[in-house]
């Protein structure tokens, strides 16, 4: 079995700066007071668009329209920034509207951001086909080498955005270390936090300014829900964030944002199973003769290994091999598959696979960020892990 991390993330704190508890009571009750008209233990879903004013401008609660403030939406923005170690949380309607909020926040036509090598494709095509046609610019580095960040930085560098581990070939950044070359440069570091989840990871307290989820994958947990979340530490910032998340409207809805809540109750004991289960895994491919290579972070062999040890406390869910025989055995060992589903997205309690070349990155083809022809990238789930690594052997047959 390949080591796991034994050190404990940073205390947390909830968005109030109220003293520190374990994350997994934060996961339970952070933002989530009992109900004080009936003593609901779960916050009600308000599905509501406005509110009775208590006279001309007397909002109840700071309540008017559930575009700019909705009390289950609340519940779910004190939680996320509770679980993060941040002052202020926002939540959206999907990962890539709380991407287009914060690049719209933070950037103006004429200001350069570095992006990984390796990242989500709907990413890439949010800085590639929106945001440079708006007059962003980009430029691409390995940043797992700290080095290759800061061979990138120019004049007009206003962001350094970061996925750890990354999408979908499991690189690993230090985020201190790019922290450090963030702040030396005046820029802010982004750290898509997706793949780690805030129980495997926190990078606010490694120096990030701003956190990204897709609270569809493992904030959620049961590919019931399509969301986005911000979290920062700059209560300013949190404002300006704020401002636009209401004035461009892509918020979270009270249904998704409750079913949100409902699945970071249990992220802890999930995220413990998922690692596991993926470590299993991970060791299966590396032994097998029709597998040339395995991107896991759990990997003593792998390049991040020591970084990832430092900074989570265990090694996620997700992992991705190269396929002796090419393009077409990659796509025949999804197809053969029968326990982990075919399917794009990740971090659910059911197993999912999927060809990273034909599905979730098509849109990174001919770029830098191209991924392998031959690259499967799975999504372990918290099945009996005995059922997952015989379902691989018989795919890979």
């Amino acid at each position: 079995m390949t080591e796991q991390h034994t050190q404990q993330p940073a205390p947390h704190e909830d968005g109030a700066g109220h003293s520190a508890q374990s994350f997994e009571t934060l996961a339970i009750h952070a933002g989530q007071e009992a109900d004080p008209l009936t003593g609901a233990v779960v916050p009600p879903i308000y599905q509501v668009s406005t509110y009775k004013q208590d006279g001309v401008g007397g909002l109840r609660g700071g309540y008017e329209y559930s575009r700019s403030a909705n009390p289950t939406r609340t519940a779910l923005e004190e939680n996320l920034a509770a679980l993060e170690g941040g002052r202020r949380g926002l939540a959206f309607a999907s990962g890539l509207a709380a991407e287009d909020c914060l690049l719209r926040t933070l950037l103006v036509p004429g200001d350069h951001v570095v992006i990984p090598n390796d990242a989500y494709g709907g990413t890439f095509r949010l800085f590639a086909k929106v945001a440079e046609r708006w007059g962003v610019e980009w430029s691409v580095a390995d940043t797992s080498d700290p080095a290759a960040v800061r061979a990138e930085l120019r004049p007009r560098t206003k962001v350094i955005w970061v996925e750890t581990p990354s999408n979908p070939l499991l690189g690993i950044t230090d985020i201190a270390a790019v922290a450090d070359i963030a702040r030396t440069a005046g820029a802010r570091l982004v750290v898509d936090n997706t793949f780690a989840s805030p129980y495997l990871q926190q990078p606010l307290a490694l120096g990030a300014d701003v956190v990204v989820h897709s609270t569809t994958k493992y904030m959620g947990g049961h590919s019931d829900v399509v969301g986005g979340a911000l979290v920062v530490s700059d209560p300013a910032l949190g404002d300006e964030l704020a401002f636009h998340q209401n004035a461009m409207g892509a918020v979270a809805g009270p249904f998704d944002s409750w079913l949100v809540l409902r699945g970071v109750k249990t992220l802890a004991v999930r995220m413990d199973r998922h690692s596991a289960n993926a470590t299993r895994v991970a060791e299966l491919l590396v032994a097998h003769p029709k597998v040339t290579e395995v991107f896991y972070p759990g990997l003593p062999g792998h390049a991040g290994h020591e970084v990832a040890a430092k900074q989570m406390r265990a090694f996620g869910g997700m992992v991705s091999f190269r396929v002796a025989g090419g393009e077409q055995a990659a796509v025949d060992v999804c197809d053969r598959a029968r326990l982990f589903t075919l399917g794009e997205s990740l971090g659910g309690v059911e197993s999912l696979i999927e060809h990273p070349g034909r599905m979730t990155h098509a849109s990174v083809a001919g770029s830098a960020l191209e991924v392998p022809a031959d690259l499967v990238r799975l999504s372990v789930g918290i099945e009996a892990v005995d059922d997952l690594l015989a379902d691989l052997s018989q795919a890979l047959a």
